[in-house]
């Protein structure tokens, strides 16, 4: 068991959320009560996760993407009013950390993809040192990475081949973060792992050579949030479970 505070300070300080700009809160989000013994962990703060986590008896969930975000809509109605009334009906802390948990070099998003991916990182880059990037264990072309990705994360993976080289070296961004693409190419990867494509970078695979796969934002993002979890259970002595949310995003 741990109080509210104890376990916000040690993951503020774990997490180094100060250093980070980020597009919401990170840390607790919603206040519920003030000892914690099981916690819930999963990506997003949705209904369903809420919804699980009251039926498991949490007295805490911690997301990576939680309610709060830069230029929504600051009313409380609809999907709102019914993820709020649901922790605070049942008492439920909301723990969120976005990019903070993208970026931690064991525990975070990109951190956790490299290792179910069997490979890692020898140096971080792009904006706020997020990216990954490393050799792979051994060179592949575009289809043998894609079908190894695949193969890993149950689930397909749209490629862009670039110029066709054997690859050496990956970077790797995990969620939404086709934006750094262009640091990708001048970090030195042959291949560009992310959950997300948008237009642009289709051209700019073609155009530089360097191959682009996008793999799903969810299915990219689903391995910090229990890392984290496993890692606060072991350190305070509490009950955990992650509970997966399927989204084909």
């Amino acid at each position: 068991m741990t109080s509210r505070a104890e376990l916000e300070n040690y993951l503020a300080t774990l997490l180094d959320v100060g250093r980070f700009r980020d597009y919401g809160p990170n840390g607790l989000q919603v206040e519920g009560r003030g000892e914690i013994r099981r916690i819930v962990s999963g990506v997003t703060a949705s209904l369903a996760l809420i919804e699980a986590a009251i039926e498991a008896q949490a007295d805490a969930i911690v997301v990576h993407h939680g309610l709060f975000w830069r230029g929504q809509d600051g009313r409380v109605v609809g999907w709102m009013k019914q993820r709020l009334q649901a922790l605070l009906q049942h008492d439920i802390n909301l723990f969120a950390y976005h990019l903070p948990l993208d970026a931690h070099a064991q525990l975070g998003n990109n951190a956790q993809l490299g290792l179910q991916l069997g490979w890692g990182a020898d140096a971080q880059f792009g904006e706020q040192e997020l990216g990954f990037i490393g050799a792979l264990p051994q060179p592949l072309d575009v289809a043998g990475l894609r079908a190894h990705i695949e193969q890993r994360l149950g689930r397909s993976v749209t490629a862009v081949a670039g110029d066709g080289r054997r690859l050496r070296r990956v970077a790797w961004c995990s969620g939404g973060a086709q934006g750094y693409f262009e640091s990708a190419i001048a970090a030195g990867a042959d291949a560009f792992i992310t959950g997300e494509i948008s237009e642009p970078q289709a051209h700019l695979a073609r155009e530089t050579g360097v191959a682009f796969l996008a793999c799903g934002h969810h299915a990219t993002e689903r391995y910090g949030a229990p890392a984290l979890g496993v890692h606060m259970a072991e350190r305070f002595g509490l009950e955990h479970r992650f509970i997966e949310i399927d989204n084909p995003a």
